[in-house]
């Protein structure tokens, strides 16, 4: 009996490993997320919002956006929601969503995915740079997998982009160095982005009392934090 499996990104077959799949070879952007609802789709991506903190609003949905991704700000009410299944839109892709939507987004028909934090904030500004300049971008993917800390799934976007040649392979781990822009994992500063300005040498001693690998953090909004390496992510 024939099974599909769909693949979750386009490009180019590499590799058949037996009995458990293949090994798919593409040059593009990818965003990863903090929450998705466990769909995944494929389509054309218009951009809604002008700026990285705007709210999605139902009136911004209308039948011209029929069967595309959109990127499309904030999430804080169920009829913006409701207004993107009347009009079958292929999957949203979020900064963030109010906490009392979850139930409801993993419901809807199309992928959802939230980059950034669970309530309400603006989209991190390496995200919205990536998708904004990506406008109008054909066959970007949505592939809204739940985050699992051990099958190491979590929800992305893949944004197949034109090439010549391929691009060096990313490692597979990414080493923590000074200058590096990150992004913050855990509350209270879950979603916030920065600079990672330093790397201590031993362990840091935190206000908790634990001692901890840390590197100091210069926040985009200026505020320096001493964070727990661990709570952080290198933002490519």
């Amino acid at each position: 009996k024939d099974f599909q499996l769909k693949a979750g990104i386009s490009g180019e077959i590499i590799e058949i490993i037996p009995k458990r799949g293949v090994v798919i070879q593409e040059v593009g952007g990818l965003i990863q997320g903090v929450w998705g609802n466990g769909k995944i789709a494929r389509a054309r991506l218009p951009v809604l919002p002008q700026k990285p903190n705007e709210i999605l609003a139902a009136s911004q949905l209308d039948i011209s956006l029929r069967s595309l991704v959109l990127l499309a700000g904030s999430c804080q009410d169920t009829d913006s929601l409701k207004a993107a299944a009347d009009i079958t839109a292929r999957g949203l892709i979020l900064s963030s969503i109010h906490p009392m939507l979850l139930d409801f987004a993993r419901k809807m028909p199309y992928p959802i995915i939230v980059t950034d934090i669970i309530g309400q904030q603006a989209m991190n500004a390496s995200a919205y740079k990536i998708l904004s300049t990506n406008n109008q971008r054909e066959n970007v993917t949505v592939n809204a997998a739940p985050y699992h800390q051990y099958k190491g799934t979590r929800p992305e976007v893949i944004i197949p982009l034109p090439h010549t040649d391929l691009p060096p392979a990313p490692r597979d781990v990414e080493t923590f160095s000074p200058g590096q822009k990150v992004r913050m994992r855990r509350a209270p500063h879950a979603g916030a982005t920065g600079t990672l300005r330093r790397l201590p040498d031993g362990l840091e001693t935190l206000p908790n009392g634990l001692r901890v690998l840390a590197g100091e953090v210069k926040l985009d909004n200026g505020e320096q934090l001493i964070v727990p390496l661990v709570n952080l992510e290198v933002l490519g």
